[in-house]
């Protein structure tokens, strides 16, 4: 890759079950899991266009007759060419990615790849010159997500000094979203997770880049996802913005440690 690189296509790995989402899920797969009345999948495809994406591929599993009925209808309100493939058998996300992978117009060329439950919205040009820069095979972005209980911030002597209620995470965590290098394909699982596999090799051999992403980012793995996203949006604008497309942004996950270095310490989620 080269500095001036534009990444023209890209993986959506929508074949999961979603079972913590369930009854949303009972009759629709993850990534058409609507917020604020939209799906999660076109708001993806809308942020990749936007990125300069042409092509993308998307493996489906789950009802995955669903999601391509949805796809196919909704084609006339899209630029992007959208292609699904489902797999004859599940083959985990790391198989997964390398199944689609070698679907994509050109395999050998740099691709996006993102999990199909991620609402984000950053610029997908920094990942790309963080890649570049790095002279990696694969990017990771990576969010710090708020924690799900307060904390207690307390001095060296043990005594406490005040609580906080859902800190941003002092480490950054893989938020779902990668810029890969087209050799990537030969580094991936036949069937497997490329955490457990791939990346760890990559990281050994000093390929493998983490970019801390500035911008709106969220996992929808639960009813309450939906919930609090519908809200962080409706506050952020309808899609968190988009610092590709050169909107404003209003950041869940800001890509900053938090201020605290004293130690903390994790309190229980409130009742209900």
């Amino acid at each position: 890759m080269t500095q001036a690189t534009t990444v023209r296509q890209a993986v959506i790995l929508a074949g999961g079950q979603g079972t913590r989402l369930r009854p949303h899920t009972d009759t629709r797969p993850k990534p058409m899991i609507e917020i604020s009345g939209r799906c999660i999948i076109d708001h993806q495809l809308d942020w990749l266009a936007e990125a300069g994406v042409e092509d993308v591929v998307v493996s489906a599993g789950y009802l995955a007759e669903v999601l391509i009925e949805h796809l196919e209808s909704t084609a006339h309100l899209r630029s992007i060419k959208v292609r699904t493939v489902v797999e004859d058998e599940p083959l985990g996300r790391g198989g997964g990615l390398r199944y689609a992978g070698a679907r994509l117009p050109d395999p050998t060329a740099p691709w996006y790849a993102l999990n199909g439950d991620i609402w984000t919205r950053f610029s997908l040009a920094e990942l790309t010159r963080r890649h570049v820069e790095q002279e990696a095979v694969a990017t990771v972005a990576l969010a710090r997500p708020r924690l799900p209980w307060g904390v207690v911030d307390l001095d060296e002597s043990g005594r406490i000094n005040d609580f906080v209620e859902a800190p941003l995470s002092p480490y950054p965590i893989n938020g779902g979203v990668y810029v890969f290098s087209g050799e990537i394909l030969a580094e991936l699982p036949e069937k497997g997770d490329h955490e457990r596999t791939t990346f760890p090799q990559l990281a050994a051999r000093g390929k493998l880049a983490g970019h801390e992403i500035t911008g709106y980012w969220r996992a929808i793995d639960t009813a309450k996802d939906i919930r609090e996203a519908a809200v962080e949006l409706a506050a952020a604008g309808r899609d968190g913005g988009s610092t590709d497309a050169g909107h404003s942004v209003d950041t869940v996950s800001t890509g900053a440690t938090p201020a605290a270095t004293r130690p903390v310490v994790a309190e229980p989620p409130a009742a209900g």
